[in-house]
């Protein structure tokens, strides 16, 4: 036996006796992430997504072989995955890197993301100045008219754009699509980056990956949260309401890396919001 793996097992013994692990996963054997196959920059098939490498941090730090369990992240994702019978007494796959820290159809752990919907504005002297969305609806009417906006079906930004008289200057996306070959971030690698339209609104992780990706220039500035329109979500790991020491663990384990998630985020161009100092605050283990 290596001497690396009689200090390991000598860690756990010791972080065991004083009662510091809890159940690692609910089979405790292996990690198996509920994920979407296509869905860059969170996650695909490659492991190229910031949820493939937070998935992975997750395993290293819980001593699990890292599994997959692959399905479209569109509707009955939940009832597919994390919530559908392996055949043999127990579950698919046992965790989701990203829902929103509210979501009603999991449990959901501590915080580790605070983002929001964002602009993605192309390269144009008249968007220059803009800087928020205030800025976007005081420029002049005769150039405003001009500008050609995108946003997903069903989004509190198309709504947005609505209220504001711009839905006629908009291509309204799809929110899912039956062709699995599709992704969300297409709307900026191809339609913006090529000039077809001169404002993205999309989620903030999506904005922030492919404008960083893009060979043009492309600028990324968020939307402001209003009373009424809710820009800003946070983002938690995703799991089964009834494995609450699964739950309980991967809060220690958020506590213990956010520094490390933060950086995999910043690699990734994810625009972040600061997390609620009450969830900055928590020591490994506690519940927000």
């Amino acid at each position: 036996m290596s001497s690396a793996t009689l200090v390991r097992i000598a860690v756990l013994v010791l972080l065991s006796s004083a009662g510091l692990v809890l159940a690692a996963g609910p089979d405790g054997k292996v990690l198996r992430v509920c994920a979407d196959p296509n869905n860059l920059p969170l996650s695909d098939r490659n492991g190229n997504g910031y949820e493939n490498r937070i998935a992975e941090l997750v395993g290293q730090d819980l001593g699990l072989p890292l599994e997959y369990v692959w399905a479209p992240q569109r509707m009955g994702f939940i009832r597919n995955t994390l919530k559908a019978s392996d055949g043999r007494g127990g579950f698919r796959c046992d965790l989701v890197i990203g829902v929103p820290t509210d979501y009603e159809l999991t449990a959901t752990t501590r915080p580790y993301l605070h983002s929001s919907w964002v602009m993605v504005l192309a390269d144009r002297p008249e968007l220059a100045g803009v800087q928020s969305s205030d800025d976007l609806l005081k420029l002049p009417a005769e150039s405003r008219a001009k500008l050609r906006f995108g946003a997903f079906t069903k989004t509190q930004p198309l709504d947005w754009l609505f209220k504001h008289d711009l839905f006629e200057q908009t291509v309204a996306y799809q929110t899912m699509s039956a062709d699995p070959d599709e992704f969300p971030g297409q709307i900026i690698a191809a339609d913006l980056a090529a000039g077809r339209i001169d404002v993205a609104l999309v989620w903030g992780p999506i904005g922030g990956y492919f404008a960083k990706q893009a060979k043009t220039p492309l600028r990324v500035r968020p939307l402001e949260s209003t009373a009424k329109y809710k820009f800003d979500y946070l983002l938690s790991f995703g799991v089964r309401q009834q494995d609450k020491e699964w739950r309980e663990t991967l809060d220690a384990v958020i506590a213990r890396h956010q520094i490390d998630i933060d950086r995999i985020l910043d690699e990734y161009g994810v625009p972040r919001l600061e997390l609620p100092r009450l969830v900055v605050g928590l020591s490994a283990g506690a519940k927000p």
